[in-house]
């Protein structure tokens, strides 16, 4: 497991990072990002273009106005 806080990258910066960051994980690993807004266009993105992403296992928790954990598990 990863743990990516995202929070202090420029917008511009985040989804390329993440990407990066999951195509590192092995099969069976996740990703866990913080991001200070709900990561909903980042899921969508994800079952788009990631054919390893496991959508099933996807999770978000909402810690704070502006927390919010997401779990992004690899196939």
């Amino acid at each position: 497991m990863d743990r990516l806080d995202i929070r202090d990258l420029p917008p511009s910066q985040r989804h390329t990072t993440i990407h990066d960051a999951f195509d590192e994980l092995d099969a069976g690993e996740e990703l866990i990002i913080v991001n200070d807004h709900d990561p909903q266009p980042l899921f969508y993105e994800f079952r788009a273009e990631r054919d390893a992403f496991d959508e099933d296992g996807y999770e978000v928790e909402r810690r704070g106005p502006e927390e919010f954990v997401a779990t992004l598990p690899k196939k």
